[in-house]
């Protein structure tokens, strides 16, 4: 049995839900869908003088390892012509791994879980759709746990 691989998929210029859907399908055929959540309009994080993003999130299953997983991502990213802009700035595409299975990887350029999926709620609501019962292998909590510990005020569905 494979693992489940959560991927988070967020965008806030341009045409927002063509950007998820090309992303979507830009996906190698190493890299399947098994679940999509439904998609979010979410306040921006972090830097707020921006544009609301949509969010989503997607369970695959995947042949890949964690780091080309990552480097397969990165570009899709830059095909679609996302610009590296500023921490946390606006983004035509950003596309990130949530959770490979129980693994943690802890290095420069990969860090799995996500390590701060447990303080956004726009990723917590889509990824509690689909995967509520889904335990974070460092903090021992489900996402609908998880879920209920952040304020979920300005996210809503699309």
């Amino acid at each position: 049995m494979t693992e489940p691989v959560f991927l988070a998929l967020g965008t806030n210029l341009g045409e927002r839900e063509a950007n998820l859907c090309t992303a979507k399908a830009s996906l190698p055929p190493e890299v399947t869908i098994q679940r999509e959540s439904s998609i979010y309009i979410t306040p921006p994080w972090g830097y707020t003088d921006q544009p609301d993003f949509l969010n989503q999130v997607i369970e695959v299953q995947t042949s890949l390892e964690p780091l080309p997983l990552l480097h397969t991502l990165k570009e899709i990213e830059a095909e679609m012509g996302r610009m590296a802009t500023f921490r946390y700035g606006p983004r035509l595409i950003d596309l990130d791994i949530l959770f490979y299975g129980q693994r943690v990887i802890d290095r420069e350029d990969l860090q799995v879980p996500h390590p701060r999926l447990h303080e956004r709620a726009f990723v917590l609501i889509p990824l509690n759709e689909i995967a509520p019962d889904f335990i974070h292998p460092i903090l021992d909590q489900t996402v609908s746990d998880l879920l209920a510990g952040v304020s979920t005020e300005g996210v809503k569905l699309l």
